[in-house]
């Protein structure tokens, strides 16, 4: 396989800024930096573009400049032709092409392996071959799945998950030469992001909450060379916030819009292009009650963060929805390290290997993970926070949490580190796993591992372990998975509002080109592989080049039926397993969301 370009998806015991005080007791409104006098150059004493925003150039100032070098495959990292198996990269930069190695298969494998997994059904271009966000909701009788990212929304019914059929289809349909509809990632206003479906007892109907942020991909590949693109991502043409819809049936046609709110708290009636911050990243931590977690960096001081094509280290919001069409602002969360102009949050990032190396991502990219909701006793959340690590957090007073207790790792960069937390074994065990994913392809970067953090002692958390790494099924072609092309690696585990309730003893996992993994954690110290279903890789024939190589992109379960949705780049796969039980092949006997 030939280099091939990729695109990027939209993708410690200390005090904390809530809305009445901060780390430090931080100025709640920071200073704007000055504005730059001249051209602040990206690379000290060498000529270089013109930086013009204040917050991109304090942050350049107060860095080091550690970007990593590149590497030589077969000479840094590689296949062992002794052992069969690869070395890993020890840091790496983020690269937009592939970066094939010496052993690495020269066409995409067409094989598929299962252990322990049954394919119930496939359904050919119904996502995106970049990213995929899914939910559930049941009308009349009928299931009903939802798979959409910004430009393209399917929604099918699949009452039979054998025999699904799409219902409502909007945005570009995917084929070899690309999509059916032009998409410019500079100008998407009406679109459905991250979403989480719940039931409202006020309304007494189903809403979604939808969070709107800056896109992750398609609009500025380095902040430090592209003046202009900064600019745009400033002065966004689009929410920076999240939207409310009561869905009076399935289809778009029958939702109406109640509330918009911008993430930008203190400024709650500033217009789109002047609102500032991230917006709400991914989907809500909501289940249909009082309070409302996001994501969201809610301005332009949450600026201490490494990664090239994003300007905001985002932290965590708690927001009332009692009313959902009145959402109001209760707190905002953040960890040291995040503000800029805060010399307790400055010097706290500056002791963190990874500053300076113009590659890490740092802060959240999902919301605050409960094992328990807080209407239903749930006091304890715990957050993925990028190169910042896993944090704890004692929530039983949303107006005012606290921060309890955090633990990090040794730095794995290129790709995303700390991206999410599985928290569905911790009421049993106490124990929380947590992982990044793989961003570069052909394994040009460190391995993301899949921690097991004792949290038993939230104020106290400790790596215990890992998940092991997916082996190599028999009869594949390969001795290693990074020798199948592509990325190679955890993506997530369990979605925010999947039907059901958790399987304890069983954790399913996207994989990328390892497909899905399905975890036996009975003993979280003692983890085993169960199961796995890896698909086929798409082709050229099939896709674009630069779509190719991503495998089991992402995953979402319904517990309620047994049944796991795979995306891949090429379409939605419905999957059974005995270790979850048998499927159930019509409509649950319980609606969902629950009433």
């Amino acid at each position: 396989m030939s280099k091939r370009p990729i695109w990027l998806c939209g993708i410690a015991g200390a005090l904390l800024l809530t809305s009445q005080a901060g780390f430090g007791q931080s100025d709640p409104n920071p200073p704007k930096p000055a504005e730059p006098a001249g051209a602040a150059s990206a690379t000290p004493g060498a000529p270089g573009p013109e930086i013009r925003d204040p917050w991109l150039a304090e942050w350049l100032r107060l860095t080091p400049d550690r970007r990593p070098r590149p590497l030589v495959a077969g000479r840094d990292y590689g296949m062992d032709e002794k052992t069969g198996q690869f070395i890993w990269p020890k840091a790496t930069p983020e690269v937009h092409e592939g970066q094939p190695f010496p052993g690495e298969l020269k066409t995409w494998d067409q094989k598929s392996y299962a252990k322990n997994v049954d394919v119930l059904g496939f359904y050919p271009g119904v996502d995106s071959p970049f990213h995929a966000w899914a939910n559930i909701a049941d009308f009349g009788g009928k299931r009903y799945l939802y798979i959409h990212d910004r430009d393209y929304l399917r929604i099918l019914d699949v009452t039979d998950p054998r025999h699904g059929k799409i219902v409502y289809s909007r945005g570009a349909v995917w084929g070899p030469k690309g999509g059916s509809e032009k998409f410019d990632a500079n100008n998407v206003h009406d679109y459905l992001g991250g979403a989480t479906i719940v039931w409202s007892a006020k309304l007494g109907k189903p809403i979604i909450v939808a969070s709107f942020e800056i896109g992750r991909y398609g609009l500025m590949t380095e902040k430090m060379e592209q003046p202009d693109k900064v600019a745009a991502q400033r002065h966004y043409n689009s929410l920076k916030g999240f939207r409310v819809f009561a869905m009076d049936g399935p289809l778009p046609s029958q939702w109406r819009l109640i509330a918009t709110r911008t993430t930008d708290y203190k400024h709650p009636d500033a217009p789109i292009g002047q609102q500032q911050g991230s917006g709400s990243l991914d989907s809500p931590e909501y289940y249909g009650g009082k309070y409302m977690i996001l994501s969201s960096a809610p301005d332009d001081s949450y600026a201490l963060t490494e990664y090239p094509n994003y300007l905001y280290s985002p932290g965590y919001q708690v927001w009332d929805m009692s009313d959902p069409a009145d959402p109001k602002f209760v707190s905002q969360i953040a960890v040291p390290g995040q503000i800029m102009g805060n010399k307790e949050h400055e010097n706290a990032y500056l002791m963190n290997p990874r500053a300076g190396n113009r590659t890490s991502w740092m802060g959240s990219r999902m919301p605050i993970f409960l094992p328990k909701p807080l209407e239903d006793g749930g006091k304890i959340g715990f957050g993925a926070m990028g190169g910042l690590g896993l944090w704890s957090f004692d929530l039983s007073d949303p107006a005012n949490p606290r921060i309890l207790g955090s633990v990090n790792t040794p730095p794995a960069f290129a790709g995303t580190e700390f991206d999410n937390a599985d928290v569905s074994q911790y009421e049993r065990t106490g124990y929380v796993l947590t992982s990044g994913y793989p961003m570069n392809r052909d394994c040009y970067e460190p391995y993301k591992d899949v921690f097991v953090v004792d949290a038993r002692d939230p104020a106290h958390l400790k790596v215990a372990g890992k998940l092991p790494q997916p082996q190599v099924p028999p009869g594949a072609p390969f001795t290693h998975f990074c020798q199948r092309g592509g990325n190679f690696g955890p993506k997530r585990s369990n979605s925010i509002g999947q039907p059901g309730t958790w399987r304890q003893g069983i954790i399913p996992y996207s994989f990328y080109n390892a497909g899905v993994q399905l975890f036996d954690v009975s003993n979280p110290a003692d983890p085993k592989i169960a199961g796995y279903y890896v698909p086929r890789l798409a082709n050229a024939s099939e896709l674009p080049e630069y779509t190719l190589g991503k495998g089991v992109l992402a995953i979402f379960t319904e517990y309620d039926r047994n049944i796991i949705w795979a995306f891949t780049e090429n379409g939605a796969y419905a999957l059974s397993s005995p270790l979850l039980g048998a499927p159930v092949l019509k409509a649950p006997a319980k609606a969902w969301p629950p009433r």
